[in-house]
């Protein structure tokens, strides 16, 4: 008679070395069927992991930049992983945090362990307020999980490509850039007056940037380098200066392939009072890649700033893919089984620390008043008083007793 091995409840725990192996071959079994997100990307992230693990595991000890790029949690069953999850702070603060990547096995039931997965890390990462993700607008899988729990719209993004031979026509003309200047930590609060004025306001209340977002530290700048060593990339960044308001009014940030094997791709800015600047930034950047071989340039544009799609769409621009931005709140942590309204409330059991021991004791006071006292504090009353009936009365109270005199 065999027996059979008792099944074990799943657990979701960080990633471990051992896992990287097990979990690429996962994003490569979910790519072509899953739509729980791109697989690109996250593998990109593990082969980083897997190239710096020795280094990753000693940094581990003290909190440093470093350590975020482990926040990887995998679903595990009968020592089987058929889900991960990797997530990663989107802002200095630590208020707001983003879903990279959810990758669930099918024959797990992609639902059921993405939202559980969701689920582990809205509760387990505590200084988390608003959650953010990025779904292309054709995963209905991905779209269906992330609204089932609880995630919304926010904004929706569109990528684009300029091909070399547009680049080449655009570089030809001169731009208008008087003030254009390096970036550097000093000028870390007009970008942050720039990146508020260019979103709404519910887009500017979920990012929660601040001050310290655009300023680069020295283990930021590090791990930077560190990503790109021994690739064929050049960071540019600049913006543009307006010296009567004395504030930033562009901004952009391209990442240049020296051999062209790669795009470039590039990320723009403008405030919406100055969209004249779109094409003179686009023109500086395209006069950039002509230095380097041939290759196209990718960047994005967001439905909350029509010009620039509208500027894109008018240069030729090849449209690449649209995704959609949504994000969930969870500040406040309401208890469900009672619902709060205003009828509800007991203003009893709001001010307890109000409310009388006993009822009061009346004390033994004596109050005597005279004609002197009633002249003083109503001396108009009382003077037609004295000409009506004449008489003027005294009034005298003792112990509690009155008596006419």
């Amino acid at each position: 008679m065999t027996s059979v091995a008792p099944k074990l409840e799943p657990i979701i725990r960080p990633i471990q070395y051992r896992d990287l192996e097990a979990v690429k071959q996962l994003l490569v079994d979910t790519y072509p069927q899953s739509c729980l997100g791109s697989s690109y990307g996250h593998e990109h992230q593990l082969q980083q992991l897997h190239r710096w693990s020795n280094l990753l595991k000693l940094l581990q000890l003290f909190p440093n930049h470093f350590s975020e790029q482990l926040r990887t949690y995998v679903w595990e069953q009968n020592n089987e992983l058929a889900g991960v999850v990797r997530v990663s702070p989107f802002n200095h603060a630590r208020s707001t945090w983003r879903f990279d990547q959810v990758s669930v096995l099918p024959a797990f039931g992609q639902q059921d362990v993405g939202t559980q997965l969701l689920r582990y890390c809205l509760k387990n990462i505590w200084e988390a307020r608003t959650w953010l993700t990025e779904i292309e607008i054709n995963q209905s899988a991905a779209l269906a999980l992330y609204r089932h729990n609880g995630f919304q719209p926010l904004a929706q993004i569109t990528y684009w490509s300029l091909e070399p031979e547009q680049l080449q026509e655009l570089a030809t003309r001169e731009p208008a850039l008087p003030n254009l200047l390096p970036v550097n930590n000093a000028d870390a609060p007009l970008l942050y007056q720039l990146d508020t004025a260019s979103m709404p306001p519910l887009v500017r209340q979920v990012f929660d940037r601040h001050v310290q977002d655009f300023k680069a530290n020295v283990v930021a700048s590090l791990w930077s380098g560190l990503q790109l060593w021994g690739q064929p990339q050049e960071l540019v960044r600049a913006y543009v200066f307006e010296p009567q308001r004395k504030a930033a009014i562009g901004y952009f940030e391209i990442n240049l392939c020296r051999n062209g094997s790669q795009p470039h791709e590039a990320r723009l800015t403008v405030h919406p009072a100055y969209t004249w600047l779109y094409p003179e930034l686009l023109t500086h950047m395209a006069q950039l890649t002509q230095v380097y071989p041939a290759a196209p340039l990718q960047l994005d544009s967001t439905d909350y700033q029509p010009e620039r799609e509208e500027y894109l769409q008018q240069v030729g621009a090849e449209h690449l893919d649209q995704t959609l931005m949504m994000s969930r709140s969870v500040w406040h942590k309401l208890r469900e089984s009672r619902s709060i309204s205003f009828d509800t409330l007991q203003l009893s059991e709001m001010l307890q620390g109000l409310q009388p021991n006993h009822n009061p004791v009346p004390g033994r006071m004596t109050c005597r008043l005279t004609q002197s006292d009633l002249t003083r504090a109503d001396g108009h009353q009382h003077a037609s008083a004295r000409s009506s009936f004449g008489h003027p009365t005294a009034t005298t109270w003792s112990r509690g007793k009155r008596s006419w005199k």
